[in-house]
């Protein structure tokens, strides 16, 4: 294998604060295990020259497809360096990636298991075969969370009072998840002509900023959105945790230290179940999902033990949530293009172009025509 550097290495535990720091041409040090898709994208999106993973990027417990993503993005995984490893690489170390090895300027190695396209396949295979008692151990842990968490169908939710009039309006809410960039730009018609209110869920701000479009409101931890779309001048809301004892917001201190004023909304679940119920308590018509979460693979790869809450949220929202391919599908049938206007009237205007044609007036206009032309008819 090709040696890649020397770059310099940065380190970090929460791949998504790493992030933060990254630069092209840097090698990233994590700690993920199970490294999921959202990371690893936004690992490639930051144009990183190689992983090095701390922890098993693959665990077995389900197939997870980020280290797949990595490799057909062209970027080296180096995997199972060691918690020890972890430790000993000072960070904004410069080093070198070569076979198995992270060779760093100080005459430290660093040894690991160097990632093959074979190899991850090898691994999702094996890890197939675990998903069905990984499928068990979800369902009961949903169905135990449902038992303790079904108050929240019915429940009073104290929601914040916010500037953006939200009733009776299409609400589209951002989750910068699997599939957003394809979703967005789906959307296009549909945002044109229902210019719906726009709730960005933490990273959905950027995510929405690189299209070109401005949230009205950004609501989350607020511990995986850019200073510069918290700065873009939407209306920000702090997910606060509800307990029976407490209600917290830790995002709130960070928006503090920004100098941003901010609500809080404390309500169970994540924060994109928060987003939707907060678009359904102050009166949305329609509620429109881009990368929200539901599939069993997204819920592993965020960690989640079950999904009782999101469940319990689309309950109570009902029939008023639709999601984005769907909402882009019934747009693009109701709104024709032009070449289809122009087919449709062609097609209605024959017959009457006919009738004409064969009527007196029209036989003595083609026969004046046909003169001018140096035609003859008859």
């Amino acid at each position: 294998m090709v040696a890649t550097g020397p770059h310099r290495v940065l380190k970090d535990r929460r791949t998504k604060n790493l992030c933060k720091r990254l630069r092209p041409g840097d090698i990233a040090l994590i700690h993920h295990t199970d490294l999921d898709v959202t990371a690893a994208r936004a690992l490639r999106d930051c144009g990183v020259a190689a992983v090095v993973n701390a922890a098993a990027s693959i665990s077995g417990r389900y197939p997870n497809r980020g280290p797949l993503l990595l490799l057909e993005a062209g970027i080296p995984l180096l995997d199972r360096a060691g918690d020890a490893a972890f430790e000993r690489v000072p960070d904004g170390a410069i080093a070198v990636l070569q076979d198995n090895t992270l060779r760093l300027r100080t005459g430290d190695c660093i040894q690991g298991e160097r990632l093959t396209y074979s190899r991850v396949q090898e691994l999702m295979e094996a890890a197939r075969a675990n998903l069905s008692e990984e499928l068990d151990r979800f369902a009961r842990n949903t169905l135990d969370y449902l038992s303790q968490e079904k108050s929240l169908l019915h429940e009073e939710l104290d929601v914040p009072e916010l500037k953006t009039r939200i009733a009776g309006q299409h609400v589209l809410i951002v989750v910068r998840g699997e599939g957003y960039r394809e979703d967005l730009a789906m959307l296009n018609d549909y945002l044109r002509d229902a210019r719906p209110v726009i709730i960005a869920v933490d990273g959905g701000a950027d995510a929405l900023l690189e299209a070109r479009l401005r949230p009205h409101i950004i609501l989350g931890d607020m511990d995986s959105v850019s200073d510069a779309a918290l700065r873009c001048g939407a209306e920000l809301v702090v997910h606060g945790y509800a307990r029976e004892d407490r209600k917290d917001a830790p995002g709130l201190a960070r928006l503090k230290e920004l100098g941003l004023d901010a609500r809080v909304f404390a309500v169970r679940g994540t924060s994109e179940d928060a987003a939707m119920l907060l678009a359904d308590a102050l009166g949305a018509r329609v509620i429109v999902a881009v990368g929200t979460h539901f599939s069993l693979e997204e819920f592993l790869d965020k960690g989640r033990n079950g999904m009782a809450s999101t469940f319990l949220t689309r309950l109570r929202i009902g029939s008023k949530l639709v999601d984005a391919k769907g909402i882009a599908r019934l747009w693009e049938r109701r709104h024709l293009r032009l070449w289809e206007v122009g087919l449709m009237l062609c097609a209605a205007a024959s017959p009457l172009v006919a009738v004409f044609l064969l009527s007196p007036a029209g036989r003595n206009w083609l026969r004046i025509v046909s003169v001018s032309f140096g035609l003859h008819f008859r």
